[in-house]
Parts: C-alpha cells; sequence; structure tokens
C-alpha cells in the first residue's frame, strides 16, 4: 500500500500541534504507523550552541546527521536555497501508512482545516480546494464540508482514516 498523505492546517494558535499529538496515539493504537512533516517559520533550531552537531552547521557543513543507540537525526542547512516543497520533503520520508503534515497551508494536500473562532482569522477552506473538512470548537455555519470537533480526536481519526481508505483495526 503506498503512503497517504493528510495534512491538518490552520492559522497559529488554532491548535494543530494539540490535535496531531491527540491523533498519532489514536491512529497507532489501531495499528497504522504514522510520521510527521511540521512546518516552522523562520529561524528554528532542534540542537544547541555548544553541541558539536550546532557547532559542525556553523562551521559551514551542509548537512550533519547526528546518530546514537536510540536514533538519528539529519539537519540540512538551506544556505540561502529556496525552501523545499511538502513533494520534496515527503520524497525524503521513510515510508509508513501515514505522513501526516502539520502545517504547509497553502501545499496541495488533502487537509483537514483547524479552527478556532476566537482566534479571529479567516476560513483557510473558503480558498483553498485541498480542505477536506474542518475541525472546531464551534459549528461554522455557511460552509458545505463534514466538521468534526476539535475535541472528537477518535471521529478525527476515523475521518482520516475514511478519506485515506486506512485500514481501521
Amino acid at each position: 500500500m503506498a503512503m497517504k498523505v493528510f495534512g491538518l492546517a490552520g492559522w497559529s494558535g488554532s491548535g494543530k500541534t494539540t490535535l496531531v499529538c491527540q491523533v498519532i496515539p489514536e491512529l497507532v493504537s489501531r495499528g497504522l504507523t504514522v510520521s510527521t512533516i511540521k512546518h516552522a517559520h523562520h529561524n528554528f533550531d532542534v540542537d544547541k550552541p555548544g553541541k558539536d552537531s550546532y557547532e559542525h552547521r556553523q562551521a559551514g557543513a551542509n548537512e550533519v546527521l547526528i546518530s546514537s543507540g536510540k536514533r538519528w537525526a539529519l539537519m540540512h542547512e538551506l544556505r540561502e536555497a529556496p525552501e523545499p516543497t511538502v513533494a520534496d520533503l515527503v520524497g525524503k520520508m521513510s515510508p509508513v501508512d501515514l505522513l501526516l503534515i502539520e502545517g504547509f497551508k497553502k501545499a496541495p494536500h488533502p487537509k483537514l482545516e483547524v479552527h478556532r473562532p476566537s482566534v479571529g482569522k479567516p476560513l483557510l477552506c473558503t480558498e483553498d480546494p485541498h480542505v477536506v473538512a474542518i475541525a472546531s470548537d464551534e459549528k461554522v455555519e455557511g460552509i458545505d464540508l463534514p466538521q468534526l470537533h476539535l475535541n472528537d480526536v477518535k471521529a478525527i481519526a476515523d475521518f482520516i482514516i475514511s478519506h485515506c481508505s486506512l485500514p481501521d483495526a
């Protein structure tokens, strides 16, 4: 079975990360393998000044791979090159049943819009044909898409599994 890609998109403060962190264990408990790609804004670091891998990057290395008996991580410095597309990043991932993408709200993959009216931002679905459903803490009027309650993690997992035609244990 080919790896399925599904996104969760919304404005900052809408609860995307919280939802991703709740839906991953629900999906895994159903026997699926899940990986994630998260979009970050501006400069971010997964390492700290003073650590060897950080110092290697600061010294000019294009890529630094750090490995231990528990995990490995590859950091790639863009060095003024354009930001990779979602398709570029997906191609770098090891195959799993489901690749969840947090953020990348303008990318052309199917996505669940995470929306909180209290954040005061407009809906993405009115401009993005790739939004296939909305998860919100309030009913959204005038939208002809499936709506799920933001706190109903089981229903959201059910929707993702169904939309992606994944097996449900």
